[in-house]
C-alpha cells in the first residue's frame, strides 16, 4: 500500500504557474522507482480526467489538454513526483490528485482503477 500527500494548489490568475508536489510514503526507495505515478484532476460537476504520468522509466505521457503547458517530473530518491503547471488557465480549475500505480514495471493508463489515491489538492485559476 502507499500513502500520497499533495501540496502546492492555491490560487493563481490566469497565465501564472503552480508547481504540485507528492510525497509517497509506504513502498520504500528501491520500490518507489518501480511505478508509475499520475496526476488525474476533477472539476466542479465534472467527471475525473487524466493529466500526466511518468512511468517507471521516465517515460511521460500528457493529456492533450496540458500539453505544452504542464511537466511531470519525479525524484525516486525523495520518493515524489512534482507537476509544474504553466500558463494556467480557469479552465484549469480542479482538484488535483496524485496517483501512484498499482502494478510494478506497469504501462501508463487512463484508468482509474489502475492508480492509489491521494486526497487531493485545490488548484484554482481565476480569470
Amino acid at each position: 500500500q502507499v500513502q500520497l500527500v499533495e501540496s502546492g494548489g492555491g490560487l493563481v490568475q490566469a497565465g501564472g504557474s503552480l508547481r504540485l508536489s507528492c510525497a509517497a510514503s509506504g513502498r520504500t526507495f528501491s520500490s518507489f522507482s518501480n511505478y508509475c505515478m499520475g496526476w488525474f484532476r476533477q472539476a466542479p460537476g465534472k467527471e475525473r480526467e487524466f493529466v500526466a504520468a511518468i512511468s517507471w522509466h521516465g517515460v511521460t505521457l500528457n493529456d492533450d489538454s496540458v500539453k505544452g503547458r504542464f511537466t511531470i517530473s519525479r525524484d525516486n530518491a525523495k520518493t515524489s513526483v512534482y507537476l509544474q503547471m504553466n500558463s494556467l488557465k480557469p479552465e484549469d480549475t480542479a482538484v488535483y490528485y496524485c496517483t501512484a500505480g498499482t502494478r510494478t514495471y506497469g504501462l501508463i493508463s487512463r484508468d482509474s482503477d489502475e492508480w492509489y489515491w491521494g486526497q487531493g489538492t485545490q488548484v484554482t485559476v481565476s480569470s
